[in-house]
């Protein structure tokens, strides 16, 4: 596509035929609601959760709720509201509020509401989703950590290439069906990472509560989640095989970057591992590394976080050159040499351990949290310890592999988000022109 040259500071140049433009002429950044509806009358209501990447999930609320409260962006059918506050922002939550009740709707303060004037709304919906709006929204944003957000005048004095109405029409017609087609094999693909999340789960399931050998007899558990076990096993309480159980630090000031490093909950994953790419260091005195200074085999385990399903993550430390403590929100583990460290973890990722987890876990001041002694009554199966060691060794194994293909997955849907990051730019930027007999090859999902 030809393009001239464009005097503005932000635009080297345009498609011929189209314009520089600034946003705030073409759309209303959190304009006012004209819709009239009465207190007792239902309106919707979309949480910053509820706004999804094109589409939201509608609640019901009454305007009484809402009115007069500041608190809460308002919007109208129509408008387009996208987030302001990271990472949301930069995740592209954003979506056309359609079908409103009583075509009036509220939703988080951390919203953006933008009302297309002279422009075609859903060529301002997908300018929004542009990696060069993003970029510069980014560049503006102000404030600390997880609550930095996008200043309202960079959306408002954004700069764009602005092409006429039936342009914009071909290229939101076009994207609609390419974008479409791509959110397609990514719905695909995270369909079937669950489905292997699932036989995951399945196969350490059936591994710590029947083995690996094969069809063997079995006999009743006695524990109605465990179902039957392999004759020659036995159920116990975690307790007879753990030796000691401490919480970890309960200092508050973890926030510095150097010292010794200190895990927190994040640290660790779902999958029984501990994640050191973004740990906390914090100078530890002399008594405190003595107290919670990990060893080689130490297992550790999260007592407490607001997710019920994240209480009970769990991993072994493997050691380490530098010394390594962990806080309060994880308990330190010492098991007896009778039961395999492996093993204990595996069985705690299982549907029984789970279940054990969420039997003896309560809940304070909106956490879910469980303690060292509530750990030592979950029961588990006792195998023999070589049978332990045999189970836990094929589960390092098949789950890896496993793991290993919901990787190749996830990164199939990150290339397909970057390419339809790129599609989108190409496109409300000119740099390519919508053909009618235009094809796009898009990678399916196997």
């Amino acid at each position: 596509m030809k393009t001239q040259i464009c005097e503005s500071e932000s635009l080297d140049a345009v498609p011929v035929g189209w314009k520089a433009a600034k946003l705030k002429y073409h759309a209303e950044l959190n304009p006012k609601c004209k819709t009239q509806v009465t207190e007792d009358s239902e309106v919707t209501f979309t949480p910053m959760e509820n706004i999804k990447n094109g589409y939201f999930i509608p609640g019901k609320e009454k305007y009484g709720m809402f009115a007069g409260n500041s608190q809460y962006a308002e919007y109208e059918e129509g408008d387009i509201a996208f987030a302001k506050v990271t990472p949301c922002f930069e995740n592209d939550n954003i979506a056309i509020m359609q079908d409103l009740v009583n075509g009036k709707g509220f939703g988080s303060s951390e919203l953006f509401v933008m009302r297309p004037l002279d422009i075609g709304i859903k060529y301002l919906f997908y300018l929004i989703q542009s990696p060069h709006f993003k970029a510069n929204g980014v560049a503006s944003m102000t404030g600390t950590g997880g609550l930095k957000r996008v200043s309202s005048d960079a959306v408002r004095n954004y700069k764009f290439a602005l092409p006429g109405a039936k342009i914009q029409n071909l290229i939101s017609s076009y994207l609609d069906t390419k974008c479409a087609e791509l959110d397609k094999v990514v719905e695909q693909t995270r369909a079937t990472i669950e489905e292997y999340k699932k036989l995951k789960q399945a196969i350490i399931t059936e591994a710590v509560t029947k083995g690996v050998r094969g069809p063997r007899s079995l006999k009743p558990s006695g524990v109605e989640w465990i179902g039957d076990i392999p004759v020659g096993w036995y159920t116990s309480k975690a307790g007879r095989f753990i030796a000691s159980t401490q919480n970890g630090l309960t200092r508050r000031d973890l926030s510095e970057s150097s010292g010794d490093i200190v895990l927190k909950l994040r640290n660790i994953t779902p999958d029984g591992t501990i994640d050191y790419s973004a740990v906390t260091r914090v100078k530890l005195s002399d008594a405190e590394k003595t107290a919670y200074t990990l060893e080689k085999g130490d297992f550790l385990f999260v007592r407490v976080n607001g997710s019920k399903s994240l209480v009970g993550k769990s991993a072994i430390f493997d050691g380490s050159d530098e010394d390594v403590a962990y806080n309060d929100h994880i308990i330190r583990v010492r098991l007896e040499t009778n039961y395999s460290r492996a093993y204990f973890k595996w069985f705690l990722l299982s549907t029984p351990g789970k279940t054990e987890i969420d039997m003896r876990t309560s809940t304070s001041a909106g956490q879910f949290t469980i303690s060292g002694q509530e750990l030592r009554n979950i029961r588990l199966c006792v195998p023999s310890v070589e049978e332990q060691q045999e189970i836990a060794t094929y589960l390092d194994a098949k789950c890896a592999e496993i793991d290993r293909i919901i990787q190749k997955k996830e990164q199939l849907i990150e290339e397909l988000g970057s390419y339809k990051k790129s599609l989108i730019y190409e496109y409300v930027t000119g740099k390519k022109e919508v053909k009618t007999n235009m094809e796009l090859k898009v990678p399916r999902s196997n």
